[in-house]
């Protein structure tokens, strides 16, 4: 599955607590995630009080902003913005990077 992509040590980190699988490495200010997504994940529309920004790694994420869905594939950052309304789907095994900023 898409989360042996992580190197070990990131793979050693304590799992993050929510509805998604990934590796979660805490910072004053944010939280950074290693998430790996099955293919035919879907995520429906929500949101985070935090500005969140995300890199993908392997796979591709398929996101949902504004009533526009846009690709993202490896080596493509997106950004959301605190409150932003977003949805999610993931057409192959994904792995990305998502960094959570804290609010200001």
């Amino acid at each position: 599955m898409s989360r042996d992509h992580f190197p070990d040590r990131i793979r050693s980190l304590p799992a993050f607590d929510g509805p998604f699988d990934a590796f979660k490495l805490a910072a004053p200010g944010c939280d950074v995630l290693f998430a790996s997504y099955p293919a035919g994940t879907r995520i429906e529309p929500h949101t985070h009080p935090t500005e969140n920004y995300g890199i993908i790694t392997e796979g591709a994420l398929f996101l949902t902003t504004d009533g526009v869905e846009k690709r993202y594939g490896p080596g493509d950052w997106y950004h959301l913005a605190p409150d932003q309304e977003h949805a999610a789907r993931f057409e192959a095994d994904t792995s990305e990077i998502e960094f959570w900023f804290s609010p200001a």
